[in-house]
């Protein structure tokens, strides 16, 4: 199913309501344990979506679902505009997911296992992308080869491959990064940049909150099953109102200079004195008139913006144990 073949493209890729999996409860409990509680996603096509969370959060079981490997207690699930419980087959056929777990078949290689899986997916012998897909993720040279030869990283990326050979629209990665090199990192986000451009939607689970920031255009938290936020990455991360502003100072220090309490001032040692302000209430102009009028020498000034992971850090205590 080609990104473009349909001539009139949902507005949503994945479109999630009321989602609620609760376990079966373990001998002596009274009930089970909730994975997700009432999940609500809407994921727009085209782009790459971030779903973050701590371990135990409910990532997993929420892709799982999607994936047809879980079956959820309540919800609806749209894979496409494809509704899972009334067309399974058909959402299955849109949706590539790519697992944690490498679970490949070590005595296959991995040409033999891309045309397996696309005959799986009932992708005819003359439409099967097999060597095109591993040449994109420089596998080419390993086509012929045993699966069970291959570098964990090549497997991580033959994963990549098996998720795509029936081209669906949408591409669901699940900490593709974990535990590969920088480089190979690098060339997974070239990858998925280079798919999104052609169209796919991408949803990415990652532990990377670099990796978030820098591929995502909108990112949803979850946490204790719930969804606690869901915004564009730029506008999450400047919800933490609050700058930092670090000083190089031109000779020790021995304490914070009055003036400069209101800042929450702290030396960091003799030479490194840190400030914070909250832009929505305090200009940079007037920490700047602060500073000067201590008469301290000053050989650099540093400020640091809020990143991803100060919100993600900041959401995740907030929000108490369910």
């Amino acid at each position: 199913m080609a990104p473009n073949s349909a001539a009139s493209l949902p507005d949503l890729a994945v479109s999630i309501k009321g989602l609620v999996k609760r376990y079966a409860p373990n001998k002596g409990q009274a009930e089970g344990k909730l994975a997700l509680d009432h999940v609500d996603l809407a994921i727009p096509r085209g782009g790459i979506f971030g779903l973050l969370g701590p371990n135990g959060a409910g990532k997993s079981t929420l892709i799982n679902i999607m994936a047809q490997l879980v079956r959820k207690t309540e919800g609806s699930v749209k894979i496409w505009d494809i509704d899972l419980d009334r067309d399974p087959r058909h959402a299955a056929a849109a949706i590539g997911v790519v697992p944690q777990e490498l679970n490949i078949d070590p005595f296959f290689t991995p040409k033999a296992l891309l045309d397996l899986q696309a005959g799986m997916y009932g992708v005819p012998k003359a439409e099967r992308r097999s060597m095109e897909l591993l040449e994109a993720l420089s596998l080419a040279d390993k086509a012929d080869a045993y699966a069970r030869t291959l570098s964990g990283g090549m497997r991580r990326r033959l994963m990549v491959a098996k998720a795509m050979v029936h081209n669906p629209p949408v591409l669901v990665l699940d900490e593709p990064t974990a535990g590969v090199d920088v480089e190979l990192r690098q060339q997974l986000w070239a990858y998925v940049r280079e798919l999104n451009a052609q169209g796919v939607t991408i949803l990415l689970t990652t532990h990377y909150l670099e990796e978030a920031e820098e591929l995502c255009d909108q990112i949803a938290i979850i946490n204790n099953g719930k969804v606690i936020a869901c915004e564009p990455t730029a506008k999450l991360v400047s919800r933490l109102d609050t700058k930092e502003v670090l000083l190089t100072l031109g000779a020790d220090l021995a304490s914070v200079p009055a003036a400069l309490t209101p800042f929450a001032a702290e030396l960091k040692d003799a030479r490194h004195l840190k400030l914070h302000y909250r832009p929505s209430d305090t200009r940079f102009a007037t920490v700047l008139d602060a500073i000067r009028s201590t008469g301290i020498e000053i050989v650099d000034l540093t400020t640091v913006e809020t990143d991803l992971e100060d919100i993600f850090l900041e959401l995740t205590r907030r929000q108490p144990a369910a």
